[in-house]
């Protein structure tokens, strides 16, 4: 009877399915993404109650990323010391404590700091979260777990607006963080439940003043590039950028003398890391603009509601979704260096097909090219995330998913700014205070030329890249020896 007790938690907890701990992390990031759109759009009824005005309500936005700035560089050491389910679970409560403070906030400025309370919680729970599944999941399943993680930051920004609509026109405002804590406090328990302590080894001191230079110059980048999108703040974006890079320089001078810098980027040298690095960061340009210009195209270039718009968005999140049954079946028969060079293409150019939209365009057609547009920069993205980490060893896993995730936030970021950028440019050209059609048609041009770069450094994956992930090689074998 001793033995049925003891072995019954421990059949429990060897094998869970890995799509549950996909879903754990999933659900933890789908949190922390649908709750920075939601805020977007409950900013003005929120000045209201603060009586400040709707502008000076943006710092709750850039508090937010200040904050993931800083500490996601730090969330791969902090695996590596405490275990990576003990921080995931920690991020998770953090996350959950933040928004509890900012749903009880009385001024703007107690909301900023339980903000950046928040923002630390994310930090910890993007990279963390990744580390969890790439350390629990086979490598024959990576694929479909990596396509289950990347719901979250695709249909995120979609489900975002209007959910914060429905809950500011139906309910109050502060219910945008209060509907954080049930999630929370059940991501806890399933955390606890099915993910594994898994601690790294470290390979020298914390480096602090590493921490200090890369979290000022990320904070003032991200801080930059979502002033950018903001009428009358360009001198002070570009001031900001500025400043980051900056201090960029002045990090990787000191990393090259530390032992075990905060952000590796020796880690480039790795080819499918950095690869998938590079390539995935042009590519994430479109992904960070589209749910910028989109909503502008169709309210105020098409003159549609903001619900309106809304449901022609939810395309891009349709068409995600479609992805994922999808994604194992399709690298196993092409291979991730094909995929990537073929899906990459097709998305791209279908985002383009943006610069073409007219009223006079049917709107089911319109939904198609979004949908399809989607469905193949999820493979894509999935391709990414996953060959990414196929030549990472385990020691170097959580410095790898810490710095990727850096990247991914900053290029998002970007994305947003590259696109405000070209449109403001176009307005400024055609001498226009309100953004036309034309301007619009430019800046989704811009976006997507520089996004179908990517497809040069796609074709430097090797043609084996990922075989043992994507069984590509096993097939073809197959194939060959039946011949």
């Amino acid at each position: 009877m001793s033995d049925q007790i003891y072995q019954a938690p421990m059949v429990r907890r060897a094998a869970p399915n890995f799509r549950v701990i996909a879903m754990i992390v999933a659900s933890a990031m789908l949190m922390e993404n649908v709750d920075a759109t939601v805020l977007a759009t409950a900013l003005p009824t929120m000045a209201r109650d603060f009586a400040v005005s709707a502008p000076a309500m943006s710092i709750a936005l850039t508090s937010y990323l200040l904050s993931l700035a800083i500490f996601i560089p730090a969330s791969g050491r902090m695996a590596d010391s405490f275990g990576s389910r003990t921080v995931f679970r920690a991020a998770i409560s953090v996350f959950v404590a933040g928004s509890i403070l900012c749903a009880l906030a009385p001024t703007l400025s107690f909301l900023v700091l339980a903000r950046l309370l928040q923002g630390m919680g994310g930090a910890m729970m993007m990279p963390v979260g990744r580390l969890v599944l790439m350390r629990s999941v086979d490598r024959k399943d990576m694929v479909s777990a990596m396509s289950w993680l990347l719901v979250p930051a695709l249909i995120g920004p979609i489900v975002g607006p209007p959910l914060g609509g429905f809950i500011v026109t139906y309910l109050d405002w502060r219910w945008i963080f209060y509907i954080n804590v049930p999630i929370g406090i059940v991501g806890m328990i399933f955390v606890s439940i099915y993910i594994d302590e898994v601690k790294g080894k470290a390979s020298g001191p914390f480096d602090t003043i590493g921490f200090v230079l890369s979290g000022i110059s990320l904070g003032s980048m991200l801080f930059g590039f979502e002033m950018s999108s903001h009428e009358g703040e360009g001198a002070f974006s570009i001031f900001l950028i500025a400043l980051g890079l900056i201090f960029g320089i002045a990090y990787l001078k000191h990393a090259r003398k530390h032992p075990s810098p905060i952000m590796d980027f020796s880690l480039m040298k790795v080819p499918s890391f950095g690869t998938s690095v590079v390539a995935g960061s042009l590519t994430r340009i479109t992904q960070g603009a589209q749910p910028f210009l989109l909503p502008l195209l169709f309210q105020i270039g098409f003159g549609l509601s903001a619900a309106a718009a809304g449901q022609i968005v939810i395309a891009t999140a349709l068409g995600a979704l479609a992805m994922k049954p999808m994604a194992k079946a399709v690298f196993s028969r092409l291979g991730f260096r094909r995929s990537l060079i073929i899906n990459g293409i097709l998305g791209t150019i279908g985002y383009g097909l943006c610069a073409a939209f007219r009223p006079d365009w049917p709107m089911p057609l319109i939904f198609v090219v979004l949908m399809l547009s989607a469905f193949f920069l999820s493979f894509q993205f999935t391709a990414y995330n996953t060959i990414a980490y196929d030549e990472i060893s385990k020691e170097r896993m959580s410095s790898a998913t810490s710095f990727y995730t850096t990247f991914q936030q900053l290029m998002l970021s970007l994305g947003i700014c590259i696109g405000a950028l070209a449109l403001h440019g176009s307005m400024a050209l055609s001498g226009v205070e309100t953004p036309a059609l034309g301007d619009f048609s430019t800046a989704f041009v811009v976006v997507t030329l520089i996004s179908i770069t990517a497809t040069f450094w796609n074709l430097r994956f090797s043609p084996t890249a990922g075989e043992e992930i994507s069984g590509y090689k096993a097939k073809r074998t197959k194939g060959a020896a039946g011949a």
